[in-house]
């Protein structure tokens, strides 16, 4: 019951006003060249949100009335079939369509076709130019974006995606061929959709409005109650107003938020009691075990410093051989004398000094004994 009194409830008269306005208006001032080709312009609705939307969504929009004009060209983009060329997966295709009795598409492009024939900027801005809308395979619709280039999202010609495998695929092309599509997007408070052509009659295009905005009413998330404003308008028009909410949806909105962030909220109190619940039971089972679990304790690594070995050396005293003690050794206790085996290479310290031993110079008491004649 609260959804349907706050679900937007359009006013059949007011919008009847508004599109006949509006249809005068664009008869008064259509351009040249569309009334030579006989072609009609947009007519849209604009709806603007309270807030800006969250997260971006795209609602398909059957309507009662066509909104493709007769030389409205369909393009559709299929998958490469193996063991075919291209001509044969377009023929393929083809007699696909036809057998499900599908018309309304001009043109059919396999994959292959479409990444090596349409790789240069023109020839894309070229294909965009030349279709009205675009449907793709389910199977390579997550290829396509890289490839068609970001100018099919600007002018909001994205391929519609379509499983050709399925028993209901002629309902759902006609759906797609006839209707429209509405994307919701994160940018901003202001979405279009577009509904009919100036070419339609006043009756067709008052339905194909009353249609979209039931159904899009219906599945946006807040079910029309996060819509501010509606208006219709052209291409070259201002915007009429043809609905407007009340200040009671704003206080709806609120409150449906708020009570979201209070289930997050008891979502994350509940999580923390468990965590403390389960820090508890582990203190009292270490309790209950008197079990202390000890930390190690870090040693800092300290590299040997050569001048601390030094100053040990001279306060320990030179060692018979090498002239230097080692750090953390002990010294012979007396009356004991320490030996060096005789093949053992000596540090590199005592060389030097028994080499300069040997240079050392004599003493004149020796001088004067090998002087000494032996028969004295």
């Amino acid at each position: 019951m609260a959804e349907e009194k706050v679900a937007v409830q359009l006013d059949r008269t007011q919008v009847k006003n508004a599109v006949q306005c509006l249809l005068a208006y664009l008869k008064t001032t259509s351009p040249n060249e569309a009334t030579l080709l006989n072609e009609g312009q947009q007519i849209s609705l604009l709806l603007t949100f309270w807030k800006i939307p969250k997260r971006e969504q795209t609602i398909r929009i059957p309507l009662p009335h066509s909104i493709r004009t007769d030389w409205g060209e369909v393009c559709l983009f299929t998958r490469n079939e193996p063991n075919m060329t291209s001509d044969q997966n377009v023929r393929f295709y083809k007699t696909l369509l036809k057998e499900k009795g599908i018309r309304g598409i001009s043109e059919v492009i396999p994959f292959k076709v479409l990444v090596t024939e349409y790789k240069s900027f023109e020839s894309k801005r070229k294909l965009l130019r030349n279709f009205d809308l675009f449907l793709t395979d389910n199977r390579i619709r997550r290829k396509l974006p890289p490839i068609i280039g970001k100018h099919f999202f600007e002018s909001k010609k994205v391929p519609l995606s379509v499983n050709l495998l399925s028993q209901q695929l002629s309902k759902t092309m006609e759906q797609l061929i006839q209707g429209s599509t509405f994307r919701v997007s994160k940018k901003g408070s202001c979405c279009m959709a577009r509904v009919a052509h100036s070419l339609m009659t006043a009756d067709e295009v008052v339905e194909n409005i009353m249609a979209a905005v039931k159904i899009i009413t219906s599945q946006l998330p807040q079910k029309g109650r996060d819509l501010k404003i509606i208006h219709l308008k052209s291409q070259t028009s201002a915007a009429l107003p043809i609905y407007t909410s009340d200040l009671s949806h704003l206080s709806l909105l609120e409150e449906a938020r708020q009570a979201v962030s209070n289930k997050k909220g008891a979502g994350k109190s509940k999580k923390m009691g468990k965590a403390v619940k389960r820090k508890d039971t582990a203190a009292v089972q270490q309790e209950s075990s008197g079990e202390e679990e000890e930390m190690p304790q870090l040693v800092p690594i300290r590299s040997p410093n050569k001048k601390a070995k030094l100053e040990v050396s001279q306060e320990t005293g030179p060692d018979k051989v090498t002239g230097k003690t080692r750090e953390g050794s002990e010294a012979p206790p007396k009356g004991l004398k320490l030996k060096t085996p005789s093949k053992a290479r000596a540090a590199p310290g005592t060389k030097k000094l028994v080499k300069s031993a040997k240079k050392c110079s004599k003493t004149p008491e020796k001088k004067l004994r090998r002087r000494v004649p032996q028969s004295c």
